[in-house]
């Protein structure tokens, strides 16, 4: 199978919306490619999981930084290891979706985040996706994407996503969080989503995932130079 050559170090990010495909997407082309693969957004969810079950505030930044200083990530497929543990039920529950946004939006967390997910792939080749890895995380990334959808399509798939995970939510209550959150990353906080400069915007509505992971296969191999 063919892979992108790594004399120097490549990375890719795919940045986007809740719903629109990335982590998907990226899981997919990290194997084919065989990149480490980075969801930023599971490095929040474990944060959350883990101060909630040790009963750390929010204001606690210190107390959160140790957390993250004290961990070990890995990502196995579409399985999340905590020190080795398999916790991706763990971090999937309708709490940990309501109460990721709290951790997420404080700056100084994305901050200490960010800094981890540099260290984890460091000297190494990777696909990182979440909201802000092309724009923040890895401005200097050599192919930055991002994915644009229907929030209509985007709410249709979170809620498979659920029922995946065996909870069932009504898909008008889907599309009003997401709509709710799309306000939140569109304001002046400085955590919101935004499209990374030099970046390649891909609609995904219409495209199943192996299009999405086809369409990114070719794009990379075309200008890869």
């Amino acid at each position: 199978m063919y892979s992108i050559p790594n004399d120097n170090h490549i990375i890719i990010t795919i940045d986007g919306p809740t719903g629109s495909g990335k982590s998907t997407a990226a899981r997919i082309l990290a194997e084919k490619l065989k990149f480490e693969y980075v969801d930023s957004g599971t490095i929040y969810r474990i944060l959350t999981y883990l101060a909630l079950k040790k009963g750390i505030r929010l204001s606690e930044h210190k107390k959160l930084f140790e957390l993250l200083n004290n961990i070990r990530v890995n990502f196995a497929g579409e399985d999340v290891l905590l020190n080795g543990k398999n916790i991706t039920g763990d971090i999937r529950t309708l709490e940990i979706t309501n109460k990721v946004h709290s951790f997420s939006k404080i700056q100084k967390i994305r901050e200490a985040v960010n800094v981890y997910i540099r260290k984890l792939i460091k000297d190494k080749d990777a696909v990182v996706e979440g909201k802000d890895a092309g724009s923040v995380i890895f401005p200097e990334a050599k192919f930055r994407f991002y994915f644009d959808c229907d929030i209509k399509t985007r709410a249709a798939r979170r809620q498979q996503d659920f029922f995946d995970s065996g909870i069932k939510i009504p898909l008008d209550k889907i599309l009003n969080e997401l709509q709710r959150r799309d306000g939140l990353e569109n304001s002046n906080d400085k955590t919101a989503s935004s499209v990374p400069e030099y970046t390649e915007i891909i609609d995904t509505t219409n495209m199943i995932a192996e299009e999405q992971v086809d369409y990114l296969y070719r794009y990379i191999n075309a200008n890869n130079k």
